[in-house]
């Protein structure tokens, strides 16, 4: 459930990371920290997906930063690719000590100000443990999953009553922490017809009861200060998901939920355009929306009926032709075309063309992003079980998201990734438009004359391994 939210922001950050252009004129406020086995020599601190400044860590991994003149609200800060979030108010004067090989989890907030973020940052990190329990809470009949779900939230919000009461906290402050908990609790129930195994999603949706939604009365579809919260993007994007499928159900036969379904997904955007008016929330759904179909559908057919209906809604130019550009490199890889020219380095430093490194076997060519580096372990570990499995199949892996060659090696050897066929794009914007790399966990399928056999493949997919069997075997 939260991984979404991270994607959503890398998303973004391709087609809008610039310097802030202005901000609020307000109180000043201050945000230092340590880094513990940096990635770099630097940390970027964010305001709703927009770059306030690049942070120079000094001899002593440490660095600090006075904002003159504060916004008060969320603020990310991102180093070696990994993102977190902080809440400024004025006059905070916040230091924070993190450990990159334990990003999130080793997280310390200290200073005025470090106690609310503290308790937020816990919220989110318990908010992933509990991910699985209510994932097991999600195959009990809906009487009981409900009850389950109403306990859980009571005991948070009694807790934030406490911290709230005790601390003094700011309206603001009281406002995050109480929507973390309501929109985690509206996404659990959002997602329950869809992670229950007993029927299929239509079985689900016909089970509930007429109350059950009853909390969509209570959501602000444009509430501005949630902006880039992650559980509040989250459950947007879950939300309209459970909304298209149950107006898509209407007027369908299908009985289980198809996210490769054209009408489906052309709901999902008008259902968007018609509730949403905050054009940042709004924009950044509508793009989520339509590249995940036409990253996802094979049927290149379809593309232009998204596109069109993408283009109409957003008041976004550069998503939409970030968009347009992706929809056209997509119908580049089409099965039975060859892959266009990208520049890759190797780790000697060689720069090669990335049809060169193919050579004349079937190929699988997997990328990997130092904004998710569970992922990037994840997929380098089944690499490991396949190239077992399949000695005639050549593992490619690319790191999708750097520039920075030190930063690369470093973390191949970091992570102990094997690297005779690793490889780094020599303009990573360019390449990832051109292979149309979103979601990161796309595999490309390349036969034995180079030729593009699935663009879209996924090598966690219980079809994968019958996909590369039929490759062996043209």
């Amino acid at each position: 459930m939260k991984y979404f939210c991270v994607v959503m922001l890398c998303v973004l950050s391709l087609v809008s990371c610039e310097k802030d252009p202005k901000q609020d004129k307000g109180d000043s406020a201050y945000i230092g920290g340590e880094v513990i086995n940096p990635s770099n020599n630097y940390v970027v601190l964010l305001k709703a997906n927009s770059v306030i400044d690049t942070m120079t860590l000094d001899a002593n991994n440490r660095f600090l930063y006075k904002l003159e003149t504060l916004s008060s609200g969320l603020y990310t800060f991102s180093h070696g690719g990994e993102i977190q979030m902080v809440l400024l108010e004025p006059n905070d004067s916040i230091m924070f000590r993190l450990n990159t090989k334990d990003f999130d989890e080793s997280l310390v907030f200290t200073g005025k100000g470090a106690k609310k973020n503290n308790y937020l940052v816990d919220l989110f990190l318990n908010g992933e443990a509990e991910d699985k329990m209510i994932l097991g809470f999600s195959q009990l009949p809906v009487e009981e999953f409900e009850n389950k779900l109403d306990s859980l939230r009571e005991i948070k919000l009694n807790d934030l009553r406490e911290f709230i009461t005790k601390q003094s906290t700011s309206e603001l402050f009281n406002h995050l922490a109480e929507s973390n908990i309501n929109y985690d609790y509206y996404l659990s129930k959002e997602v329950y017809p869809f992670v229950n195994y007993a029927n299929s999603e239509r079985k689900n949706f016909e089970s509930l009861s007429d109350n059950f939604y009853d909390y969509r009365n209570h959501i602000n579809y444009n509430d501005s200060v949630l902006v880039g919260y992650f559980p509040y993007a989250s459950f947007l994007k879950h939300h309209f998901e459970n909304l298209a499928l149950t107006e898509h159900f209407k007027h369908s036969n299908d009985s289980v939920f198809s996210k490769q379904s054209l009408d489906y997904n052309l709901i999902r955007l008008d259902l968007i355009d018609s509730l949403m008016t905050n054009d940042n929330v709004k924009n950044s759904l509508l793009i989520s929306a339509a590249i995940e179909f036409v990253s996802n559908n094979k049927d290149v057919d379809n593309y232009d009926a998204i596109l069109n209906s993408f283009v109409a809604k957003s008041t976004n130019a550069r998503h939409k032709d970030y968009v347009s550009k992706i929809v056209s490199s997509l119908k580049d890889l089409k099965p039975g075309n060859p892959l266009p020219d990208v520049k890759v380095f190797d780790i000697f430093n060689n720069e090669l063309n990335l049809r060169f490194v193919l050579g004349n076997k079937p190929c699988v060519i997997f990328f990997w992003s130092q904004t998710n580096m569970m992922h990037a372990q994840e997929c380098h570990k089944k690499v490991n079980e396949l190239k077992l499995k399949y000695p005639e199949i050549t593992f490619i892996g690319i790191n999708a998201n750097n520039d920075n060659k030190d930063v690369w090696i470093k973390t191949l050897k970091k992570y102990n990734f094997e690297t005779p066929k690793e490889y780094l794009f020599k303009n990573p914007s360019e390449a990832k438009q051109a292979l149309a790399i979103y979601p990161i966990n796309k595999v490309i399928i390349v036969g034995k004359k180079g030729l593009i056999e699935n663009a879209h493949a996924n090598m966690f997919s219980i079809n994968f391994e019958e996909e590369l069997l039929g490759v062996l075997n043209q």
